[in-house]
């Protein structure tokens, strides 16, 4: 199975999304930066983020990095981080960007597999008032005996805060790109050249490195975000996505940039300080477009009227919904109280392994139905197949297949391709297999009803059953674990865990929290 697309062309990514835009728009807000405490805001244009990336690529090729080489990348939601990504597509190298929530064993793995040779991180992040420590877990996943790769961490000072450093090994961000040049050519790149690697869940435990090559999946992100989103010059965009997951990488940075447009990084939670924090910076910077997930919908619409409370959200065109299937309910509450019943919501199927959108409205175009992703984009091919791989025909249900290559396809598992073919194309012979099942109405809409194989969706996220009883049974006193998922009112799925302990030990009060925040 080998996938390709443009193999015979060149560019970089982030001249496309910065050195592009420069001669006539280099002025224009690329990021608007909102951090978690709303006082703290700022706007980046595309000459100054140009000018940051160069300076970081330089910082990157000073360090020994070079083209082909992984650098993991584990930071708040700041635009240094938008940075390091760019940086290291300028120079060739391989971004692998781990959610900042993921812990110091979950670092690890995603080091080890990917090999490594630099960590970029911070001295702590910042989330609803609290601080990550984030250096401290990077600290914890090198002392890790199979981490053999890295060769020095990069640290930026977000908070300040006490850190434990080692010399030699620990560089500050702020030392480094004072001595770097802001001038540097970028790198020409192959189309099928790697581009980044992101780790998802797996029904078997552990996490799959998706692998996504450089021309297919930028020119996919380009175009779903421009046509999905009705994207116009000027307009202020925001995907709440955390930079650490795909939506992050194609709809908060890479998509919007290679269209031109303005796009907002969020440091925060919708919901605080106040419910109505998300509407809050609605207005602020006069939002135009927003993408965000059912789960933090929910989340506002449990608080009533408090989540709208003082504000009028009068400047949002389009409503965008991620991760998960959303329900009729909240659609309907996005639609009439964020949106004022004036905005289309575009409710997209996609995943990691797709690079973009697959099944999405176009706003203004598709006559909507409240909890369907309604119908394929351009070019994609979607089917539903009994268990057999037998194709279904008109309304029915089944499993959602993808029936030929689309450009954001991703080529392969990092180092493991023979895992990439058994995962996605063997359960139904030359189709890619989702994982999730659907139902297809009379009107030849898809409705995804969740997945089909050994994985979770809570929150959006997906996390596999098998790396969650792997991580419980790895505590002393458990012998076994199952897990299961529950529906949940907020998060769509919950965790539940069945826990046989090692003979002798019982059950109480103490164990249940310890047992809880394990696998935290």
């Amino acid at each position: 199975m080998s996938i390709k697309w443009y193999e015979d062309g060149t560019l970089n990514l982030a001249a496309n999304c910065l050195d592009r835009h420069l001669q006539e728009n280099g002025d224009r807000t690329a990021i608007i930066w909102e951090g978690d405490d709303a006082s703290q805001s700022k706007h980046i244009s595309y000459k100054e983020l140009h000018r940051d990336v160069c300076r970081f690529a330089n910082t990157l090729l000073e360090l020994g990095i070079k083209k082909g080489d992984v650098v993991a990348i584990y930071m708040p939601m700041v635009p240094e981080a938008a940075v390091a990504m760019l940086a290291c597509a300028r120079i060739g190298a391989v971004h692998s960007v781990i959610f900042g929530g993921f812990s110091p064993e979950a670092v690890a793995g995603r080091i080890i597999d990917s090999n490594s040779r630099l960590v970029i991180t911070s001295d702590e992040g910042v989330r609803a008032g609290r601080s990550i420590p984030l250096k401290k877990n990077v600290d914890d996943a090198l002392k890790n005996p199979n981490v053999t790769s890295v060769e020095h961490v990069v640290v930026l000072k977000r908070t300040g805060g006490k850190i434990d450093w080692q010399e030699g090994r620990d560089l500050w961000w702020h030392d480094l790109v004072e001595q770097a040049s802001d001038q540097h050519q970028a790198e020409e790149m192959n189309a099928e050249d790697p581009l980044f690697i992101l780790y998802t869940s797996g029904s078997t435990g552990k996490p799959k490195g998706v692998l996504h090559t450089t021309g297919g999946y930028l020119v996919y992100a380009a175009l779903t975000f421009k046509y999905v989103f009705d994207y116009h010059p000027g307009d202020i965009y925001w995907c709440t996505a955390d930079v650490g997951w795909v939506t992050g990488h194609s709809y908060l940075l890479y998509g919007p940039l290679a269209c031109g447009a303005t796009t907002l990084m969020f440091e925060g939670v919708p919901n605080w300080p106040t419910p109505a924090r998300m509407a809050q910076v609605v207005d602020k910077h006069q939002v135009n477009i927003l993408y965000t997930a059912p789960t933090a919908i929910r989340a506002l619409m449990a608080e009533g009227d408090k989540a709208i409370e003082g504000t009028d959200r009068s400047s949002l065109r389009i409503l965008g919904s991620v991760g998960e299937p959303i329900n009729p309910e909240a659609w309907e509450w996005y639609w009439k109280k964020i949106g004022n019943e004036k905005c289309p919501v575009v409710d997209t199927w996609w995943q990691t392994e797709t690079g973009g959108f697959m099944i999405t409205p176009l706003p203004g175009a598709t006559e909507l139905k409240a909890g369907s992703a309604t119908r394929p984009f351009f070019g994609v091919q979607p089917a539903l197949v009994d268990n057999e791989g037998n194709p279904l025909e008109g309304a029915t249900e089944g499993s959602l297949v993808i029936t030929d290559s689309w450009p954001g396809q991703a080529r392969t598992l990092f180092g493991d391709h023979e895992r990439f073919e058994q995962t996605y194309f063997s359960t139904f012979k030359n189709m890619y297999f989702s994982g999730d099942g659907a139902r297809r109405d009379e009107d030849g809409y898809y409705w995804i009803t969740g997945r089909v194989d050994d994985v979770l969706n809570v929150s959006g996220h997906r996390l596999g059953t098998a790396e969650i009883e792997s991580a419980l049974v790895a505590h002393p006193k458990i012998a076994e674990a199952a897990v299961v998922g529950i529906p949940h009112n907020i998060k769509g799925q919950a965790i539940y865990a069945y826990v046989t302990l090692n003979h002798g030990e019982e059950p109480s009060p103490e164990l249940y929290a310890e047992v809880r925040n394990w696998g935290a």
